[in-house]
């Protein structure tokens, strides 16, 4: 698989039937392995060996936004019941563009999260929500807040 812009780190993987699988630590099961789930993975190791616990994390579950059936990719609990980070993670092939900006803001709308991540492994946009202004600023790396929420 390809290298990405994260920390090296070990995984599980098997193969099986020409396909090949890693095992996702927080969903405890082997998955498909992707170009998608190999970034996800590397979002998921990232956020733990900074410190988030596994019981903070939720990986692909499905929620409603205007009326339609979508599936995050990462979310970081805070306190609360509140969402302290939301990551879309997108195959390194896929550029970071204002459509896949968009996508994650739709996501946003539903969820409420405290701080955003956009990545294709290559590249990782972080943003914090600004609710009374009704905005979005971007910050230039993982806000470290998002750890103490």
């Amino acid at each position: 698989m390809q290298v990405l812009a994260f920390p090296t780190f070990s995984f599980t993987i098997k193969s099986s039937e020409k396909k090949r699988f890693i095992l996702d630590p927080i969903r405890k099961k082997f998955v498909l392995l992707t170009p998608e789930e190999w970034v996800r993975q590397h979002v998921i190791q990232d956020l733990m060996d900074k410190g988030i616990s596994k019981t903070r994390l939720s990986v692909e579950k499905k929620f409603e936004v205007m009326g339609k059936q979508k599936r995050f990719d990462v979310v970081v609990a805070g306190a609360n019941a509140s969402i302290a980070l939301l990551v879309e993670c997108k195959a390194p092939e896929v550029p970071i563009t204002q459509l896949t900006f968009d996508q994650i803001a739709r996501y946003q709308l539903a969820l409420k999260a405290n701080y955003l991540m956009l990545t294709n492994g290559l590249q990782h946009i972080y943003c914090q929500i600004d609710y009374e202004r009704q905005a979005y600023h971007f910050v230039p790396d993982f806000p470290s807040k998002v750890l103490a929420l």
